[in-house]
């Protein structure tokens, strides 16, 4: 016998309850799969910002803030390293470009970050998409995301970036006044936080503070190697070394004197392991919530069965088999469950995307967050096991005597 035209009149009967259940089940699971996603999805965005940062060096200190504000360009107050060691790093067989961060100022809530040329095509590796890079100290170049336009004249303030596009009540009380970028390029999106800065030379970035140039000809040229009897200091010291050996080496030889050095995926390792006890938390107790709410059901469900008993007794009387019985009892509760397990998915993919546009929004990072394969072999278990406790219902709808539930 077919029994898939009884479990349709069972959910054409309870349609209310049944959409509801479905409801339930899809909101649970939708957690429990927006949480593996969206974190998967973080710690991607966060090693792909990093690519470009082999190695790190600072002033002693902590090292997840000299990652933090070199890397995702968050507000930390970094103490600086002497510029001496641009040149020494420069100089050095085992480095194959190196260049200086400075940060401090900010432009209509952007960052203005003070670097090299070099460092700005990432080693060569990036072309501007618009324009071109910068060759004066009066010159900037965009990330994709800052919404100003090319040959555009700007001046920085002193102060934290705040939302970006935004300027702060207090930007225009603390601008460097006849100070002027002319904004001569945009680059290409990188998917970090650095799409969002706005790239000057270093050299601008000293003199808007009094620290010279770095350099003692005039006009002095743009970069390394700086001339000049003191050279400023910087926060952070980008390193490419030559190879795998060269950079251990120095990063044990910079972890002394005065200076820090690290790699960035040191302290994301870190990041990543305190971020995936926390998931495994947040895992666990949806996962309880699950199991509660499948419980949750399959009581509803027997209850809905005794109510619905003597129809099953119609059907027994009439020759069907108890297995008929069990197998319409089962299939119809399984498909609750799965369906809302399905909708789940779909609600936990839509939420994760959204969860991700709300990081990139704050943080920068392009966060492409989308079920994978543990969200995929979450549902199914969860299918599977929902499909187990809905054997209970089914084999209590066939234990009530025939002639009982006729007469109920």
């Amino acid at each position: 016998m077919n029994p898939f035209p009884m479990v349709l009149a069972d959910w054409r009967a309870m349609r209310g309850t049944a959409v509801w259940c479905i409801v339930l089940v899809a909101l649970a699971v939708a957690i429990g799969v927006a949480v593996g996603a969206q974190e998967r999805a973080l710690r991607q965005a966060s090693a792909r910002a990093s690519d470009d940062f082999a190695l790190l060096i600072g002033a002693p200190g902590s090292q997840t803030s000299l990652v933090l504000a070199s890397v995702y360009l968050q507000v930390e107050a970094l103490p600086l390293i002497d510029g001496a060691n641009l040149n020494r790093l420069a100089a050095d067989k085992r480095v194959a470009a190196v260049a200086p961060i400075a940060f401090g100022d900010v432009v209509n809530g952007y960052p203005v970050i003070g670097t090299t040329a070099n460092f700005v095509t990432r080693w060569g590796r990036l072309a501007p998409s618009e324009g071109r890079v910068f060759e004066a100290e009066d010159e900037a170049v965009l990330g994709s995301d800052v919404r100003l336009p090319i040959g555009a004249g700007i001046t920085p303030a002193h102060g934290a970036a705040g939302a970006p596009g935004k300027a702060d009540p207090d930007e225009a009380r603390h601008r460097h006044e006849g100070v002027v970028y002319k904004v001569v390029g945009r680059l290409p999106p990188t998917g970090t936080p650095w799409d969002r800065a706005i790239l000057v030379p270093v050299e601008t970035v000293w003199e808007t503070h009094g620290l010279g140039n770095g350099h003692a000809r005039d006009p002095a040229p743009l970069g390394l190697p700086f001339d000049a009897e003191s050279i400023p200091g910087v926060p952070a010291i980008v390193v490419k070394p030559v190879g795998v050996a060269d950079a251990y080496a120095l990063r044990g030889q910079y972890r002394q004197g005065g200076t820090m050095a690290l790699f960035p995926a040191e302290v994301l390792v870190s990041l990543y392991r305190n971020l995936g006890d926390v998931r495994a938390v947040l895992v666990l107790a949806s996962a309880l919530n699950d199991g509660l709410l499948f419980l949750s059901v399959l009581l509803l469900v027997v209850v809905l069965i005794g109510l619905r008993r003597r129809r099953y007794a119609v059907l027994r009387a009439l020759g069907a088999p108890a297995v008929y019985v069990l197998l319409v009892v089962w299939l119809g509760t399984t498909a609750l469950l799965a369906a809302g397990c399905l909708v789940g998915l779909a609600l936990g993919w839509a939420g994760s995307a959204a969860a991700g546009a709300l990081v990139a929004a704050r943080t920068g990072l392009a966060v492409a967050a989308a079920p994978g394969a543990d969200e995929a072999l979450l549902v199914g278990v969860l299918v599977l096991v929902g499909g187990a406790m809905a054997l209970v219902p089914a084999w209590l709808a066939t234990r009530a005597p025939i002639s009982e539930s006729l007469r109920s």
